[in-house]
């Protein structure tokens, strides 16, 4: 065993903590390492840069209102560049306020722990209040990961599916309703559905943004805003708006955005339905490109790894197996997101690390997972022509072109016929007599069948 690291005393409301001499945090820091030592999941970062961002936007604010001097102001202005903590609610607000003080302290030539010429609470907190600071961080975090991480990774696929669709425009196949043969499509009109999910995917984030725009900075405690002077809040915002380049604005009800956090709830929820989404398409592809010989074979898939220990020559879905896994995932990370937004009670939600984590984890794993599809398996996908053109000319279904001419039951009675002596459709519409061949060959037509207003 090495020797006992070096600790410095240090003091809060409660009395002395001894903290590790080399760390920028500070008492209430300490505390909740020891009070809160559950797990190794950590603060998101994202969070932490927002709670930062806040930091500097308030000292700004409070600069502009003549409540901090200049040299205070610029002393945790300039700390405020970098943090990195982990922690929750109260205690990861603190851990920030510390930690820039203290570095604030360094920068001024004091030592850590002197809480001179910046004091955590005084001056790094002056004018805010946990209640108020860490929602505003949970929604700048949340808002610019989901622009700046998640919707470029989304788009990219949805496009490079789109290449794929348009690609595939006239490569008819067979489609499939109930997992059976069903009337012909394109491989590019298939596709095309998924270009729309991703579509409406999109869009369903862009309607969640205005939501976790409005930020309650101002409110203080419960909302009143009381020790905050009365254009703190809107000062604050609109620095953060400059710092992040997103046009964050105060919450209407300032009350409301301390009670409950429905912003975060349906972001995550349309983080939900993009998953939904992602999993039907990878699902949808996995099977498609099953086999090679015992499955339907439609689709080639970019070989990137062994699929097998013991089966030599095996490759596996293993990029669409990941995407569904991260797609149950968020699932479930959504589910408890929707209770811990209905955890606020009277003029506090406290559930809010839960919430941030979970959405914030949502939107790392989506956007990787969604890169990761897209250049390790989408740019890579190839159709099986000889596959699909043999599936589709011994395809039953295609007796629906014979309906308007022959009837239901006597195209039925062909397809049954077919069915039972193993014949392709021509030859049991020969063999009953009901046509001619050249009608039969004018009939049906897979690709007037898939573009019927051609």
């Amino acid at each position: 065993m090495g020797p006992e690291p070096a600790m410095r005393p240090e003091r809060d409301s409660l009395g002395e903590v001894l903290v590790p001499a080399d760390r920028y945090w500070g008492a209430q820091t300490q505390r909740a390492l020891t009070y809160f030592n559950i797990g190794v999941d950590l603060m998101p970062p994202e969070v932490v840069k927002a709670l930062a961002v806040i930091k500097k936007a308030a000292a700004l604010a409070n600069l502009d209102l003549g409540k901090l001097p200049p040299d205070q102001a610029k002393l945790i202005i300039q700390a405020a560049a970098a943090v990195w903590i982990s922690g929750s609610g109260t205690q990861s607000n603190m851990n920030v306020n510390e930690v820039i003080a203290n570095r604030a302290n360094e920068l001024a030539g004091g030592p850590l722990g002197s809480k001179e010429p910046i004091h955590p609470n005084d001056h790094v907190n002056m004018s805010q209040s946990t209640n108020d600071v860490f929602p505003a961080a949970m929604h700048v975090a949340a808002a610019t990961a989901l622009q700046a991480r998640l919707m470029p990774e989304v788009q990219r696929l949805r496009d490079t599916l789109d290449n794929k669709a348009q690609n595939w425009a006239e490569l008819v196949k067979i489609g499939r309703t109930h997992l059976m043969d069903a009337v012909p499509l394109t491989l590019g009109q298939e596709f095309s559905g998924y270009v729309g999910l991703l579509d409406d995917n999109l869009e369903q984030i862009r309607l969640a943004l205005p939501l976790l725009y409005r930020l309650p900075l101002g409110a203080t405690a419960v909302g009143t805003g009381l020790h905050a002077p009365k254009d703190f809040g809107a000062l604050a915002i609109k620095h953060v708006a400059e710092l992040t380049g997103l046009p964050f604005t105060p919450a209407p009800n300032k009350f409301t955005a301390l009670q409950a956090h429905d912003a975060l709830v349906m972001a995550s929820a349309t983080l939900k339905l993009l998953a939904v989404s992602l999993y039907k398409i990878a699902n949808d592809i996995r099977l498609l490109a099953s086999g090679p010989r015992a499955g339907l074979n439609e689709l080639h898939l970019p070989a990137n790894e062994p699929g097998s220990s013991i089966m030599p020559g095996k490759i596996n879905p293993t990029q669409c197996e990941a995407l569904a896994m991260v797609a149950v995932q968020v699932m479930g990370y959504d589910a408890a997101v929707a209770f811990a937004g209905a955890g606020g009670y009277l003029e506090l939600n406290v559930y809010k690390p839960l919430l941030i984590f979970n959405v914030m984890q949502s939107i790392r794993i989506l956007s990787d997972s969604c890169r990761n599809f897209t250049d390790f398996l989408v740019v890579g996908l190839k159709p099986n022509y000889e596959q699909i053109d043999a599936y589709l000319h011994r395809s039953l279904m295609l007796a629906m072109a014979l309906s308007p001419a022959l009837g239901y039951d006597r195209a039925a009675q062909i397809a049954h016929l077919a069915k039972d002596e193993g014949l392709t459709l021509k030859e049991a519409a020969l063999k009953l007599g009901f046509i001619s061949a050249e009608e039969f060959d004018r009939l049906v037509d897979p690709y007037k069948m898939a573009y019927p207003d051609d």
